[in-house]
């Protein structure tokens, strides 16, 4: 039988969250003396101070960029844009980016930065010069450069962010041939790839896909079937919660029960359409008055709401000590860094509530990250040389089966929808989304092989971080650590 966790009474901080869940791995595992430490310290955290003239004054920003580990190189990991930028927490994200990499086998060390600012105070004139200035304070170390150090979008940041960056970067360095993969995340137009934007919140579906696949992961979670008419609540409505929902909605016929952001909540038994409460909230700047639900002024409170899937999807500790008793969800999955903190996971395995962590289940987006940085160091785009020689073969089999079914007199020849699906060769877009599928099959088949196959582990969590950990640690041995 496998053991139930005791609970802890102190809620802790996010990187503590962390450091505990690292420490219930590594005390499952047999590891070299010493090297436990190693991997779980952070290598290097740069602290940079700098000053921009804006509105005839200078104004002075504070910013990370840690590096936690090189095991691999080069090391990546996004860039926020936050007024809850810290020390602590930017090395916290920055060991689960390492843990990450390993996780979906993307070649990379784990990296995080942040800046101490609200994006929205500052118009897109400033935000380009502020930005440009901690790209250069950044670079000049190189803690952006397309062999080192690859920042990627994170909260707060997006395309136009990573796009200033990459130019500045171009800017220092003219004679560097790979300057575009200096950072990822960027538009199509300025070394981008197609699927980038959807890739987290694409990667949430794979999972989720991945999971009801397994009969006796379902059972684990006391859920049925596939994804169809399942009840699902999404916190947050940005970039991967958005996604997520669209995808499982639209796709797979979930229901999007519950939508919970900054100035409450909507829920609607039947389900809601997605694109329409994005477009509410684009136009309104919340969910109040949306058509689409029931508006909830305590939005938190939803999260207590019932259903199959909980997708929390924009902040850390959402689900902390004081309200994990009162989850009523069957399956979580943390489409967020770090939403659900080690004294609520506690509590929630003992109620028998499955969690898909964070580690892989938002690992969309440095895995699409890790082809736009092929990408950019090959200088072409996905697709480009085979795309047309796929359809001329698909064609062949088309046109000599419609030859053949017309000689024996069968009154029926192919479709025109299958003919039209089955020509189309694979552009980027869907090899992108075909190799982050595969990506995030694999990397949970060794999730759950570990969790199925030891006594000592009871859940996702810990079996992610045992195959990440060890992934890690083979590679310090082959370097001789």
């Amino acid at each position: 039988m496998k053991g139930t966790p005791m609970i802890n009474t102190k809620e802790p901080s996010f990187r503590d969250s962390v450091n505990l869940m690292f420490d219930r791995a590594v005390a499952k595992m047999d590891m070299p003396p010493g090297l436990a430490e190693k991997i779980k310290v952070c290598n290097a955290t740069y602290t940079v101070r700098f000053g921009v003239r804006l509105r005839g004054a200078i104004h002075t920003f504070t910013g990370y960029r840690s590096v936690h580990s090189e095991h691999m190189e080069p090391v990546k990991g996004g860039i926020r844009y936050s007024m809850g930028v810290n020390q602590d927490e930017v090395e916290a994200l920055a060991a689960l980016m390492t843990f990450k990499c390993a996780l979906v086998e993307t070649p990379f060390g784990g990296s995080k930065g942040g800046l101490c600012i609200d994006p929205r105070e500052y118009n897109e004139h400033e935000l380009e010069q502020i930005t440009r200035r901690f790209t250069y304070e950044l670079a000049k170390r190189d803690l952006i450069h397309p062999s080192q150090n690859v920042p990627a979008p994170d909260m707060g940041t997006g395309e136009r962010e990573m796009a200033w960056m990459a130019d500045q970067y171009r800017r220092m360095n003219t004679t560097d041939i790979n300057a575009s993969a200096c950072v990822t995340g960027k538009p199509l137009n300025a070394g981008g790839i197609a699927g980038r934007v959807e890739a987290t919140g694409r990667g949430v579906q794979y999972a989720l896909q991945e999971f009801f696949r397994h009969p006796e992961d379902r059972a684990a979670a006391n859920l049925s079937g596939t994804l169809d008419g399942k009840k699902v609540i999404v916190q947050g409505l940005g970039n991967v919660g958005y996604h997520a929902a669209h995808f499982l909605s639209t796709e797979d016929g979930a229901l999007i029960t519950g939508i919970i952001e900054r100035d409450g909540a909507l829920v609607n038994e039947a389900g809601m359409n997605i694109d329409e409460v994005r477009n509410w909230i684009a136009h309104n700047d919340g969910v109040k008055g949306c058509p689409e639900g029931e508006f909830v002024e305590n939005g938190a409170l939803v999260l207590e709401n019932d259903c199959d899937i909980l997708v929390p999807a924009a902040l850390e500790g959402v689900i902390h000590l004081g309200n994990a008793e009162n989850i009523k969800a069957k399956l979580i999955i943390e489409a967020a860094n770090g939403p659900v903190t080690a004294g609520a996971d506690q509590i929630l395995q003992k109620k028998g509530v499955v969690i898909i962590p964070d580690m892989y289940a938002n690992a969309g987006g440095v895995t699409v990250s890790y082809f736009e940085w092929v990408k950019n160091l090959s200088h072409i785009r996905f697709g480009r040389m085979q795309r047309r020689q796929e359809e001329g073969r698909h064609q062949l089999l088309v046109d000599e089966l419609n030859r053949v079914m017309g000689k024996a007199g069968l009154p029926e020849v192919l479709s025109d929808t299958f003919t039209e699906r089955y020509l189309k060769g694979a552009g980027e877009l869907e090899l992108v989304r075909s190799g982050l599928d595969d990506t995030m099959r694999a990397a949970y088949g060794s999730m759950r092989e570990v969790w199925h196959s030891r006594n000592d582990v009871s859940d996702l969590r810990v079996a992610a971080y045992l195959v990440s950990i060890g992934r890690v640690t083979d590679s310090y041995k082959a370097k001789g650590l």
